[in-house]
């Protein structure tokens, strides 16, 4: 990966971190958001879609190759079954 992209993508991990701490709506429950939902959670909810979406590209960004790449084993006709057992 390339030195820019992983400092993005660490800036945005920080980001994230930072927003989580929502010290901003810790005393209020207004205003509703859509009328009956109070703001924290609001807040909550949107950031969870947020972080979801930061794991969906930290996947398919910085996810180790290498790691794809796994060998079947040599399959002796007992299944998932070892041979140790």
């Amino acid at each position: 990966m390339k030195p820019a992209k992983a400092f993005l993508l660490t800036l945005l991990i920080v980001a994230i971190y930072i927003l989580h701490q929502d010290f901003w709506n810790w005393k209020k429950a207004e205003p509703l958001v859509l009328g009956f939902l109070p703001v924290g959670l609001a807040y909550h909810a949107a950031y969870s879609v947020v972080a979801a979406m930061l794991m969906a590209a930290l996947v398919s960004v910085a996810w180790p190759k290498h790691l794809e790449n796994v060998q079947g084993k040599e399959s002796d006709g007992k299944g998932d079954q070892t041979k140790d057992h």
